[in-house]
């Protein structure tokens, strides 16, 4: 638009882009300049085996992947972030923006921005760690959509690579309008490059987000990445049909995701669990009916089965 680069970030999803995705994704679809591991948090006083093992190297080779931490203090901030520094990360991103109840009853995630001290202290172990690039990932607020105005300075105050705001508040998790009102006036606001976030679902809803906002640096997708792979692509082509053959895409990128899931899930019910949570998002436009066979599957073969009357 106009000349102007505009980047596409792969949003964190919790539960989905995980390597096994990430490294899938890139191979069947890409057109993604930056991709972010889930969130990485403090449990019992320590690191979650999962997590690390999301961010190994060896196993996101070719990836230009920034990992998330959740810190609710200053305390887990320099932890988590000397942790991502041992193991060779110069980028972090910090997240203000998760909606689960259990984590903002925590103070953490999106239950943090009503609160601008526990932000400013926090926020302050930015610059004890002046060799990692961190951004910031939030929302307009918990409950109030202008709660991030209330912290604009503070985060102003910071050096920060770039700022993504998801434009709903916490309450809302993902249900219900946008507000690009209340999005409008921290784009005003805000010094750092900024990224659009929520609900952006389509190459025309892309299009209008960034004349609206032609000053965004990008646009970081989430589950319109699920729904549509392609998203990205189009975008950067302007053109919506740019893959032929996407349905024998769409399946072999389906089959190296479940072939993945197979080797380092236990037991059925474990890969099956983690394939019937894809079709949450995943190719909405399927068949109503052919949806409900994978979600009340409750074997492997009869999920394979719905599966195969999909793709043909």
């Amino acid at each position: 638009m106009d000349g102007q680069l505009y980047e596409f970030h792969f949003a964190p999803l919790q539960g989905y882009s995980d390597y096994i995705f990430r490294n899938a994704f890139i191979k069947y679809f890409g057109g993604i300049d930056v991709y972010y591991t889930p969130f990485i948090r403090m449990e019992r006083g320590g690191f979650r085996r999962r997590d690390l093992r999301d961010i190994d190297p060896g196993l996101n080779k070719g990836i230009e992947l920034v990992p998330q931490i959740l810190p609710g203090s200053h305390d887990e901030f320099c932890r988590l972030a000397e942790m991502l520094y041992e193991k060779g990360y110069r980028r972090a991103d910090v997240n203000m923006g998760c909606p689960f109840p259990l984590i903002a009853g925590k103070r953490k995630g999106a239950g943090m921005l009503p609160y601008p001290r526990l932000v400013e202290e926090m926020l302050r172990a930015v610059k004890e760690f002046p060799a990692i690039r961190f951004s910031l990932k939030m929302r307009l607020g918990w409950e109030d959509d202008q709660e991030c105005l209330a912290l604009v300075d503070i985060i102003n105050d910071f050096s920060l690579d770039h700022v993504t705001l998801h434009a709903r508040t916490g309450k809302q998790q993902y249900k219900g309008p946008v507000h690009p009102d209340a999005f409008a006036a921290f784009y005003e606001s805000v010094k750092h490059p900024l990224f659009y976030n929520g609900d952006v679902l389509t190459l025309d809803c892309i299009n209008r987000i960034l004349k609206m906002f032609p000053a965004l640096k990008g646009i970081a997708l989430g589950r319109g990445l699920l729904a549509n792979p392609w998203l990205a692509v189009q975008f950067k082509q302007q053109e919506i049909n740019v893959q032929k053959n996407s349905k024998a895409v769409l399946a072999a990128f389906h089959q190296e995701l479940f072939a993945a899931y197979a080797d380092i899930l236990q037991g059925e019910m474990q890969l099956l669990n983690k394939m019937q949570s894809l079709w949450e998002y995943f190719l909405p436009a399927t068949d109503r009916k052919l949806l409900k066979m994978i979600k009340k599957s409750n074997r492997i073969s009869q999920y394979a089965e719905a599966v195969k009357l999909i793709f043909g």
